[in-house]
């Protein structure tokens, strides 16, 4: 899931021309971006973006749309922005205990295929009347 790379927009201002650093996480049905930008200054700053397909539309006028909600967070407020993180993500580990690691459907896959292989040793007996 490393996703390194530097996107560029040409002819979009104040797009994601000025993106000098990304990194996608796929979550389930959502994927975080956090992307560092370069201030008109050259101050960097962090864009964080959660994007989540939605779908709108009856029967066959279903369109599938992304939502996304976009937080900036500047230099300056790393260090208080990550300790509140911390302190928010610790309170729901000890009310609620450890999470299970979220699995992908790439990982389940291969899990299953690795079961599926280690059954098919023997082979397949089918039996069909017609």
């Amino acid at each position: 899931m490393e996703d390194l790379k530097k996107r560029t927009v040409a002819g979009q201002e104040g797009g994601d021309k000025d993106i000098i650093f990304s990194k996608a996480i796929k979550a389930g049905k959502r994927i975080y971006y956090l992307d560092v930008k370069k201030s008109r200054n050259d101050e960097m700053y962090l864009a964080i973006t959660e994007s989540k397909k939605v779908y709108a539309g009856i029967g066959e006028n279903v369109q599938a749309n992304f939502e996304k909600h976009k937080i900036f967070l500047y230099r300056e407020d790393f260090e208080k922005f990550v300790n509140g993180l911390n302190e928010a993500v610790q309170y729901i580990v000890d009310a609620q205990g450890p999470c299970m690691p979220r699995v992908d459907y790439q990982e389940t896959s291969a899990v299953n295929q690795e079961a599926d292989d280690a059954d098919s040793e023997e082979p397949i007996k089918i039996d069909i009347d017609f």
